[in-house]
């Protein structure tokens, strides 16, 4: 671009040191070193990308005549049981260095997965803990009455605990709040959202399915 402007003024090419003799000469910039930025975490910030999902829940609310009590949105976040914070302690004034608090060492993954409407009401969680059976789970009285706990080899979601969990807890829980006559439910691209058996449950509950992610 340099080399641009000079031209149309017939000018040579800009010199060796050039860009350091124009911040010496504009206090208002400066030279920074870059970093390393993601592909994927920079199409993120693509105001067009980001529209898109919005545009498309607008378009369905305005085909179906949804109202805002029965827009839902969902998801899955996981944590590891067993892992400390940190936290203060009291120790004494001459010791240097910070105090270990020492882990458990038996972490073992939970995934809860949280939905919640457009108004502010939320459904009770429906927690999947790591487990063969039920009665390895003998503590689970101590939870909340209303929540759902369920079980996988490794404490993830799977196609068919997402499945159980639009049949037996999210349409059972919304049945009697419904408003209108079409549900939106709003959710992310993981797999287990994305079956035939998913998609057909919705469609016979009058649930219109919305991705919030861009499709490949």
């Amino acid at each position: 671009m340099a080399n641009h402007l000079l031209s149309q003024h017939g000018n040579q090419q800009v010199g060796e040191k050039w860009v350091s003799n124009l911040v010496k000469r504009r206090p208002e910039i400066e030279s920074k070193f870059s970093r390393k930025y993601n592909y994927e975490r920079a199409k993120c910030e693509d105001p067009k990308i980001i529209r898109e999902p919005f545009d498309r829940v607008r378009e369905v609310i305005s085909e179906y005549g949804i109202l805002p009590e029965d827009i839902y949105n969902f998801d899955e976040t996981g944590f590891a049981m067993g892992l400390c914070a940190t936290a203060k302690v009291i120790t004494g004034r001459d010791r240097y260095a910070r105090p270990k608090l020492l882990q458990p060492g038996n972490r073992e993954w939970v995934t809860a997965i949280e939905a919640t409407n457009s108004t502010g009401w939320a459904l009770p969680s429906y927690t999947i803990f790591k487990a063969k059976r039920y009665a390895q789970l003998g503590w689970v009285e101590d939870l909340p009455d209303d929540w759902r706990i369920n079980i996988s080899d490794n404490g993830w979601t799977t196609d068919e605990i997402g499945l159980e969990w639009l049949q037996t807890h999210f349409i059972p829980l919304i049945n009697g709040r419904t408003l209108g006559t079409y549900r939106m439910l709003i959710l992310d691209g993981h797999g287990s959202h994305l079956t035939p058996e998913f998609d057909r449950t919705c469609t016979e509950n009058n649930i219109i399915p919305v991705s919030s992610q861009q499709p490949d």
